[in-house]
């Protein structure tokens, strides 16, 4: 049952992405940069620390999710270290998953053929 609510949420997410670049004239970036800063949002104001609880990865793994361990490390950060936490504590937070996506995307640069669109 845990794998079918966080396919559920984990998709939602999605789909509401999906609507933003179907009907708006956002560009990917920007969607991208919204999930991220929704994701801070949330966690700050408290709503997405009970979505998380419930729907595990399916609420962490996408971009909101980055948002919302950038969040996590700096409150954390701030409690322990005080206000230098603020700087600190988002990027520690998520250094393994920004050192995972710079190994993966060289190992896929390395695999792939470039080549112009045109």
């Amino acid at each position: 049952m845990e794998f079918l609510i966080a396919f559920a949420v984990g998709g939602l997410i999605c789909v509401i992405g999906q609507l933003l670049i179907d009907f708006t004239k956002l560009t990917p970036a920007r969607i991208l940069v919204l999930f991220v800063t929704m994701g801070v949002f949330l966690t700050a104001t408290g709503v997405y620390e009970p979505l998380v609880e419930f729907a595990g990865a399916g609420a962490t793994v996408p971009l909101t999710g980055f948002g919302y361990t950038l969040a996590r490390g700096v409150m954390e950060a701030v409690e322990n270290t005080g206000f230098l936490g603020i700087f600190t504590g988002g990027v520690t937070a998520a250094a393994a998953g920004i050192g995972a996506a710079v190994c993966f995307g060289y190992i896929a640069a390395l695999c792939a053929k470039s080549s112009d669109k045109g």
